[in-house]
């Protein structure tokens, strides 16, 4: 018996048929097609499948961090994996260059029937925003509406759900928490820390007294550095760390805040690359949202002007609010704050190197 073979073809492995029939122009419905319509809609459905590979991506990501332990392999994964993620972001911020070859006098063929549909609207993105970690607490509102009322039935029952689950910020922290270095015995990271952070900090006072320089300028340099040395201190101190997080002033708990330090600090130690560039992953993720949500706002501003959104948002005043109070990993972008450099960095007792450089012995 021969064993029969099925063959798959390109058109109906992608779904061609439904991909392609889906651009239906509202005004060619309307009795009057406008051209640029067919660019809009396609921009669009091209921003939703790459959605659909993001949220993809971070699920998996997320399903990884939530096991109890992160192996080097895992990590690793997780790196490549948020690579790729930030390169579709690059992908999304330079598909507006395309959609700025229409003018907005070609938008405003087709726009009095769009409303009251709105990118807001969009499932996926708000899908995304709350896994990353933008919770409704910390969300700048629409209209004072919560953002969940866009959506009905199991679409806004999956955002609520999603809202009482863990995000990848805080799984983030909570990795981070685990990490056990900070422990090491014969190393008081925090310590020696602090020690090189004053070693440093008087060495600038002493060579600005040293200068020639006016007394005046002096004492302004010399403020500015004891103004540095209060901003260390308050990081160090557990105590007023955690009154900044009460306060609302950073969000990542004292014991993530000190472990992303140490491996920003020795990121050169081989076991502490991979944990690098994933903090590094999630920084750069956070910024190329942002980066487009602002491209999205240039957009409207040549578009739209001063109009009210299709949705019923202030269109670009909202638009502004987002760029800056909807990014998620502040706190490790902050890390870069804390950095001194490497001729000041406590060297690290033979056997902890010997740990962080895969020779590790039970």
């Amino acid at each position: 018996m021969s064993e029969e073979t099925t063959s798959v073809h390109y058109i109906n492995y992608l779904q061609l048929d439904k991909v392609l029939d889906a651009q239906h122009l509202i005004s060619d419905i309307k009795g009057k097609a406008a051209h640029e319509e067919m660019l809009f809609i396609i921009i669009h459905q091209t921003y939703e499948l790459w959605f659909k590979q993001i949220l993809h991506e971070i699920q998996s990501v997320m399903d990884l961090f939530e096991t109890d332990k992160i192996d080097e392999s895992s990590v690793g994964v997780v790196v490549r994996r948020m690579d790729r993620v930030n390169k579709i972001m690059t992908t999304l911020v330079g598909q507006l260059d395309i959609l700025e070859t229409m003018t907005s006098l070609d938008f405003l063929d087709f726009r009095d029937h769009l409303s009251p549909a709105s990118g807001f609207q969009s499932h996926q993105f708000r899908k995304l925003e709350v896994m990353l970690g933008l919770k409704i607490k910390k969300r700048h509102q629409l209209g004072g509406c919560p953002y969940h009322s866009q959506f009905e039935g199991e679409k806004k029952e999956e955002i609520l759900n999603l809202e009482e689950s863990d995000s990848l910020l805080a799984l983030a922290e909570k990795w981070l928490e685990r990490i056990p270095f900070l422990n090491m015995e014969e190393f008081d990271f925090s310590k020696k820390y602090e020690e090189a952070v004053n070693e440093m900090l008087e060495k600038e006072i002493a060579g600005i007294k040293s200068a020639n320089l006016t007394e005046q300028d002096k004492a302004l340099r010399i403020r500015m550095i004891d103004e540095n040395r209060k901003y260390f201190e308050r990081v160090l101190d557990e105590k007023e760390h955690n009154k900044a997080m009460q306060e609302g002033e950073t969000a990542l708990s004292y014991k993530a805040t000190m472990s992303a330090l140490l491996i920003n600090l020795y990121r050169d130690e081989p076991i502490l690359h991979l944990p690098y560039q994933l903090l590094r992953s999630l920084v750069e993720m956070d910024h190329k949202i942002a980066a487009w949500r602002f491209r999205h706002v240039q957009m409207v501003e040549k578009m739209l002007g001063q109009k009210i959104g299709t949705g019923g948002s202030s269109g670009q005043g909202y638009l502004k609010q987002t760029v800056d109070k909807h990014k998620l990993f502040t706190d490790l972008a902050n890390i870069s704050t804390l950095m001194i450099s490497r001729s000041y960095l406590p060297e690290l007792p033979k056997n902890i190197k010997d740990t962080l450089g895969f020779n590790y012995k039970k």
